[in-house]
C-alpha cells in the first residue's frame, strides 16, 4: 500500500463549506471506486478560525484543503487526480511515507464526522544544504521530543515525501499534521502548553531553536483545517 497526498489550490474568499460537501461527497465516492481506501479530507473551513498565527500563506491561490489515501499501486492514481482537479484551481501531489508520533486517544469520532480542534498541516523544506540523514534525524528524533514536550497537542503525524506527483507541483520535503484545540490556536500560551509566562518563553525558545536546526523558514506554509476521516 503507498500514501497519497494531495493539497488544494484555490481563492481565499472561496466558500469552505461549499469545498468540504464537494470533496466529502462526490470526490470522495470517485476515489473509492478508483481503488482509493483510508480517505481523510481536511478543509480549511468555516470551523477553524482565520485571523491566527498558525495561518501562514505563501501561495497564490492558497491552500484550501488537503486529501489523502491509500492505494495499492499509485501507479493507478490518474482518476483519483481527475476527481480532485474539478474541486479546485490547482492540484499538487505527493507520494509519502507515514508515521504517527502522537495518536489522537483524545478525540476520536465515528468516520466521516468532523475531529474537534483544528488539524494544523505544514508544509516544511529542508535547511538548504542539510543532508538527507541529519535532516531526518532530527525531525525524526529531536523535533518529535520537542513538539510534544512544548506543544499542547493531540495529534502529530508526519508525511515525509518520496517524490510529486503532479507536474510543477510545489517543492516540499515534508508535510505535517499536528491537532490541536480551537483555544490553542486563539491563545499562543495554550498552544506552548505553558502555564507562566517563564515557561511559554522557555517553550518557544526551544521550538524555535530546533526548527532553526534543519527547516527553512522562509517557504513554509502552514493552514489551519477541519479534519474528516472518511474510513
Amino acid at each position: 500500500m503507498e500514501k497519497l497526498v494531495y493539497l488544494l489550490f484555490d481563492s481565499a474568499e472561496r466558500d469552505g463549506a461549499e469545498l468540504r460537501e464537494g470533496l466529502i461527497g462526490t470526490a470522495a465516492a470517485r476515489l473509492r471506486e478508483a481503488g482509493a481506501s483510508r480517505i481523510a479530507v481536511n478543509v480549511n473551513d468555516e470551523d477553524v478560525p482565520h485571523d491566527v498565527d498558525s495561518l501562514r500563506r505563501q501561495s497564490n491561490p492558497p491552500i484550501r484543503a488537503m486529501v489523502s489515501f491509500w492505494m495499492e499501486n499509485s501507479d493507478d492514481r490518474r482518476p483519483c487526480e481527475r476527481a480532485l482537479e474539478d474541486h479546485a484551481k490547482r492540484i499538487c501531489g505527493y507520494l509519502v511515507v507515514e508515521s504517527i508520533p502522537l495518536v489522537n486517544t483524545e478525540h476520536r469520532v465515528a468516520p466521516g464526522e468532523r475531529t474537534p480542534g483544528a488539524n494544523v498541516i505544514a508544509c516544511v523544506r529542508r535547511k538548504p544544504g542539510l543532508p538527507d540523514h541529519e535532516f531526518y534525524d532530527i525531525w525524526f528524533n529531536d523535533q518529535k521530543t520537542v513538539a510534544i514536550e512544548c506543544q499542547d497537542s493531540f495529534g502529530y503525524k508526519r508525511n515525509a515525501v518520496v517524490r510529486h506527483l503532479t507536474a510543477g507541483a510545489r517543492v516540499w520535503d515534508g508535510i505535517v499534521e499536528e491537532s490541536f484545540s480551537i483555544e490553542a490556536l486563539r491563545d499562543p500560551k495554550v498552544w506552548y502548553d505553558a502555564r507562566s509566562d517563564e515557561e511559554f518563553e522557555r517553550n518557544v525558545g526551544r521550538m524555535m531553536a530546533n526548527v532553526e536546526r534543519f527547516l527553512d523558514s522562509g517557504p513554509l506554509e502552514t493552514t489551519p483545517m477541519s479534519e474528516y476521516l472518511l474510513d
